[in-house]
């Protein structure tokens, strides 16, 4: 079991003319890459932002949802969105436990919230360093130590249903991955190279 990636990411809902969303902005994130080869790093970790991204983008205030992709299935993004336009996301292998999970996004939010002022959450427009997340990505791996940690959470968590989905049943209607990833402007060239080799050997370490 592993947790690969975790953010909060401040949401944008606006649109501009031509009714593309307006990009939304990582606030802060910690990862542990350790089980990717060295060169793939750079990519597995932009890959990681768009998907979070992607994920959080589509949900609604008050969700919580776990979001995989049915072509690889090796992956989860859970997500938990409170009021206003904040997003705790979490990337965890499929062995991962949901209630831990979501556990975490939502934990991730309210401690970064305590970390960093309103303005800063606010109006950054780079990601902040984040102790809390940096904290969390290593105390989280082991999901049974973290559950120890979080009782005081057990009972309000175990009452919320999970929403599970495919990446596919959250995008808009004839959307495609693959064209969110040409369109995206977090990924760089080698990145979207690197997926779309992935996606031709079905063996992308990313995209779910």
């Amino acid at each position: 079991m592993k947790v690969f990636h975790l953010a909060v990411i401040r949401v944008t809902d606006e649109r501009d003319a031509q009714g593309q969303r307006l990009p939304s902005t990582i606030v802060c994130s910690a990862k542990d890459l350790s089980s990717f080869s060295f060169f793939q790093r750079g990519s597995v970790e932009e890959f990681m932002d768009f998907m979070s991204t992607t994920v959080a983008e589509r949900t609604a205030v008050g969700q919580r949802q776990a979001v995989s992709d049915k072509e690889h299935g090796e992956h989860v993004v859970y997500t938990y969105r409170a009021a206003g336009n904040l997003c705790g996301t979490v990337l965890t292998d499929k062995e991962y436990p949901d209630r831990v999970a979501l556990s975490l996004a939502s934990r991730l939010l309210d401690e970064v919230q305590k970390e960093f002022s309103a303005e800063q959450l606010r109006t950054t427009v780079t990601k902040l360093d984040s102790k809390v997340a940096d904290e969390f990505i290593g105390k989280y791996q082991d999901p049974k130590q973290a559950d120890s940690i979080m009782k005081v959470q057990q009972e309000l968590e175990e009452t919320k249903a999970v929403l599970h989905k495919t990446i596919e049943g959250i995008l808009e209607r004839g959307t495609k991955l693959e064209s969110l990833v040409d369109r995206s402007n977090q990924l760089s060239s080698s990145s979207k190279a690197f997926y779309k080799t992935a996606q031709k050997t079905n063996s992308c370490c990313v995209v779910m």
